[in-house]
């Protein structure tokens, strides 16, 4: 059974119509723009974002694509789906609306997650759905719990996601947004601090704190090591790497890999026989395509001109 942030009143108008594909177990929430004579491109949000934080880029990027943004399954206005998070599941949601919406070869660019997302889909799409793959500061390895290289999620972006589970929880059904603010605020992980906000981020309100359950306990990934995927891509990669370093007090991961794990990744895609581009831009932004959206668009054009057709 799925449910839907629907039925909660907490979404706001945006620059784009909202469409709504059925994909079987979920419905996916997506926005288009560019004219569909140009090539095609599919933005794919980071943990706790949705389609529009790509607004911006998505005015830039129509220009030369015909660009799709998605909300990935309990995000945005997507179906949320109770105890199914898991990046086979987003993923396979990821190949339905390839093969029913954008029905084309197709050039994916995700964040955070969403670039470990982009590179499953180099390894596991259908045969020829996909171009070529941006992996924008994709915490390839540090998202695992028990990863062959490097940071665990638990000593990166964990802390925030154990505070999520406990404060939020599953589905919102805690809530307790002030009880979140005070433990954050009191957390020896610099990530967590920069979570405290006075009220409660509109990209937050359309989260299913679920999903950081899954990443912090290790369950996403489960039945999917990042180690077996990178070794798996088909397509070309960018992999862009932003602002990183290690905390002094706790060893703990700042940013979303470390440059280890991202020699690593490089490494195991190269040995699956498949041309890796790496752009090192310590002073980006996580979300550069939300900080710096003509940056981010130039980045993708660049890259996407020199993909065979």
């Amino acid at each position: 059974m799925t449910t839907s942030p629907a039925l909660r009143d907490v979404h706001v108008p945006h620059a784009y119509p909202e469409q709504q594909a059925d994909l079987g177990e979920i419905t996916m929430n997506y926005a288009e723009a560019g004219d569909p004579d140009k090539p095609a491109v599919l933005l794919i949000p980071e943990q706790t974002g949705s389609w529009w934080g790509y607004e911006e880029t998505m005015g830039l990027l129509a220009e030369n694509f015909h660009v799709y943004a998605v909300d990935l399954r309990g995000q945005g206005r997507s179906s949320w789906t109770p105890k199914r998070y898991s990046l086979d599941n987003f993923g396979n949601d990821l190949v339905r609306f390839i093969a029913l919406v954008v029905k084309r070869p197709v050039v994916v660019a995700g964040n955070s997650s969403g670039g470990v997302l982009a590179a499953w889909l180099s390894a596991y799409s259908m045969p020829g759905q996909i171009r070529g793959v941006l992996c924008e500061d994709a915490p390839l390895f540090a998202s695992e719990l028990v990863p062959a290289h490097g940071h665990s999620v638990r000593q990166g972006a964990g802390p925030v996601f154990e505070l999520f589970r406990t404060y939020l929880g599953d589905q919102w059904s805690v809530g307790d947004w002030e009880g979140f603010r005070r433990a954050a605020g009191a957390s020896s992980s610099p990530m967590a601090r920069s979570f405290v906000a006075d009220g409660i981020p509109q990209h937050l309100k359309e989260y299913d704190p679920e999903w950081a359950r899954a990443f912090y306990e290790g369950t996403v990934a489960l039945n999917c090591p990042h180690e077996r995927m990178l070794s798996r891509v088909r397509t070309p990669v960018l992999l862009t790497h932003h602002m990183r370093g290690v905390d002094p007090g706790t060893g703990h991961l700042l940013g979303a890999l470390s440059d280890e794990q991202a020699a690593q990744a490089r490494l195991l895609m190269e040995s699956a026989g498949v041309r890796v581009d790496y752009e090192s831009l310590p002073d980006a932004a996580h979300t550069m395509h939300q900080s710096e959206p003509a940056r981010y668009a130039k980045i993708l054009t660049r890259w996407a001109a020199t993909l065979p057709r």
